[in-house]
């Protein structure tokens, strides 16, 4: 006869209803598209801000910064939290830190809330991005259809957040509003469908000792690690200039006011990136990494042509090659990562990557910004463009290197039978 036990543990455990596992893959990487989104939101807002407030380049660009700041230290103590935890906890709990600092956007009235609010979102963002990446992997319905929205997400919501805010900020009214009451809704609302989200990590000791600030590459994941650091530090590179001195650079270079152009750039840089993507998507990713460097090289190449002739037509074809350039390489880079994380330290890899590329994204950019008083924008970008190119080249070299070396060889057929087209088509 069943105790009382046995009959409540049926009801309870149909108490939570999970997602479908297609349909948790897709939230996952809605919610990568908001987060990136929110990252980009504040980038046409800024010139807004340095001219309500009147704060140089420098705080402009360490506005811009802290926010990577912030989200290197949480992939550094909490990046890997969720191979531990479980995905559904920890992204939970990001969600809402990220509709809190929405909010303390929402009541900014001077730098230092700008600087506490960038912060806390760093820290949601740094929380979500291994647990996302990793949950992506877990839930995928195809082989590679986790690394392709791993890149392809984060590029879109950068796209999006820009262009969107660039919007409002020019046509509409209150746009600081508008758009961060929208994005608090928006994570809230995630946060609470997230309770239903398919979890395959099992609970497991060990996640104090995870908390201790380290950027871990396992072993079998660590030389193709190393060959791909170049192309993420140049792909994020750019990434980082665009997003902190686009909008200054379309002012003070190009000499156009309209906030919404200074949002276009942006978007045409990311989404750019995001359709490179998703056509090279099933192309070898040593290949995609290479070609996509040298993309990124020439785009690079082409935007600073255009910043010394003023030439706006110019500067968005460069802007365009480069965001190919930047969405194929980093597609390529994680692919080829991707394809080597076991399930015990996934997020743990995937956190690892991230902090190589925040870090890029961020360092290059506040060094930036303090040159901009003494050496003007147009010298600093070009120097700053110089370094990328230099990368990216490198990432080239290195993306076709591993692309020969990994090359199918066909066996030598045998001395009496030749050796079948079938199996040389195969080789």
């Amino acid at each position: 006869m069943p105790t009382v036990d046995d009959r409540v543990a049926p009801a309870a455990a149909r108490t939570v209803r999970r997602l479908p596992r297609p349909a948790g893959f897709w939230l996952l990487g809605a919610t990568l598209l908001v987060f990136m989104g929110a990252a980009s939101a504040p980038s046409p807002m800024y010139v807004v801000y340095q001219h309500r407030w009147g704060f140089s380049a420098t705080t402009l660009t360490e506005i811009f910064a802290v926010y990577a700041l912030a989200l290197l230290i949480a992939l550094l103590t909490v990046g890997g939290l969720s191979d531990f935890l479980g995905r559904r906890p920890v992204l939970i709990a990001a969600l809402l830190a990220e509709a809190a600092a929405m909010v303390l956007f929402l009541t900014a009235g001077d730098v230092g809330t700008l600087l506490a609010a960038r912060t806390v979102q760093g820290l949601a963002t740094g929380a979500a991005t291994g647990a996302i990446s990793a949950g992506l992997v877990d839930l995928q319905p195809g082989a590679r259809s986790g690394s392709l929205v791993n890149s392809v997400a984060p590029a879109l919501g950068l796209a999006a957040g820009a262009l969107g805010s660039g919007s409002l900020v020019e046509y509409a009214p209150a746009p600081t509003t508008l758009v961060f009451a929208g994005l608090t809704a928006a994570f809230v609302i995630l946060a609470a469908v997230m309770a239903f989200l398919p979890d395959l990590v099992t609970a497991r000791p060990g996640a104090l000792a995870s908390l201790r600030p380290r950027a871990a590459v396992p072993v079998p994941a660590r030389a193709a690690f190393l060959a791909t650091a170049p192309c993420l530090v140049a792909t994020w590179a750019i990434c980082g200039l665009y997003l902190s001195l686009g909008g200054s650079l379309t002012a003070g270079v190009l000499h156009i006011g309209n906030h919404l152009v200074g949002g276009l750039v942006v978007t045409t840089l990311t989404g750019a990136g995001a359709m490179a993507s998703v056509l090279v998507r099933d192309r070898a990713p040593q290949r995609v990494m290479a070609a996509g460097s040298a993309a990124l090289a020439a785009g690079t190449a082409v935007t600073l042509l255009a910043l010394a002739m003023a030439s706006t037509p110019l500067f968005f074809i460069g802007t365009a090659i480069a965001g190919c350039g930047f969405g194929s390489a980093f597609l390529g880079a994680f692919r080829s990562l991707a394809a080597l994380a076991g399930p015990g330290w996934r997020a743990e890899l995937f956190a690892s990557v991230y902090v190589v590329s925040y870090l890029a994204f961020s360092v290059p950019a506040v060094v930036a910004g303090a040159a901009v008083p003494s050496f003007g924008l147009r010298a600093t970008a070009t120097a700053y463009g110089a370094v990328v190119i230099a990368l990216a080249l490198t990432a080239a070299v290195s993306g076709a290197v591993r692309s020969w070396a990994a090359r199918p060889v066909a066996a030598a057929p045998a001395p009496a039978a030749p050796c079948p087209v079938g199996d040389r088509a195969a080789g």
